[in-house]
């Protein structure tokens, strides 16, 4: 159930997507200083709210538990174990390749940058710092979510979806910088690195469906060039 877009489209955001991430990449490797500079401002005022309130801490360390990759993943497992139900074969393949697929691009992701997590981290966290993978999953989960969701959406709904959408992944970029968990450019990073899988996903799902089989599966599949 591909949201309608053109390939053009489809191409330009993938391209601004690998050059925002890569930009960052390159600002991180090369311990560029405005970029550290800006980082450590920011996690610099979050910290001076959160150190000393533990309802602070509470408050975005539930938000990061119940958005976390882990539980997107258990949602994509129920909306998988209903698509075999109906024997939607793409909608299960789509998902296992889009949020299934997540926490792989995550790891190699870390793997290659190495960044440390911030000094000032108020809880614990062992992995590396850039890109926040929180920050991946929850736009890939919610892009998934909502490119599911959408032909059945009526009109007037889908702008407010859309909406929470671009919110839900806001809210955990900005719980994982209030935490001091991530720089703010992992989290940035995140986004833009979660964006280029999704959209990359897409692209190819469009060419391994057929038109002609994906109108048999089902209709939604079909998307404009």
């Amino acid at each position: 159930m591909l949201l309608v877009v053109s390939r053009k489209a489809l191409v330009r955001v993938i391209v601004l997507a690998a050059t925002l991430y890569v930009l960052l990449w390159v600002a991180v490797a090369g311990n560029w200083a405005w970029l550290d500079g800006a980082d450590n401002w920011l996690l610099r005022q979050f910290h001076r709210v959160g150190a000393h309130q533990a309802g602070w801490i509470g408050f975005w360390e539930a938000v990061s538990d119940l958005l976390s990759p882990t539980a997107l993943r258990v949602v994509a497992l129920g909306v998988i174990i209903a698509a075999l139900i109906r024997r939607s074969t793409w909608t299960v393949v789509f998902l296992l390749l889009t949020v299934g697929g997540m926490g792989l691009v995550t790891v190699a992701a870390k793997a290659l940058a190495g960044r440390p997590r911030p000094d000032t981290a108020l809880i614990l966290e062992s992995s590396s710092a850039f890109p926040s993978g929180h920050a991946l999953g929850v736009t890939v989960a919610v892009l998934a979510f909502i490119t599911l969701a959408w032909p059945h959406l009526h009109r007037a709904m889908r702008v407010p979806v859309a909406v929470v959408g671009v919110v839900t992944m806001l809210l955990v970029g900005l719980a994982r910088v209030a935490l001091n968990v991530h720089h703010p450019s992992d989290v940035v990073a995140g986004w833009a690195l979660g964006l280029l899988y999704f959209l990359l996903c897409m692209a190819v799902l469009r060419r391994w469906i057929p038109r002609s089989s994906a109108r048999r599966q089902d209709p939604d599949l079909v998307s404009a060039d």
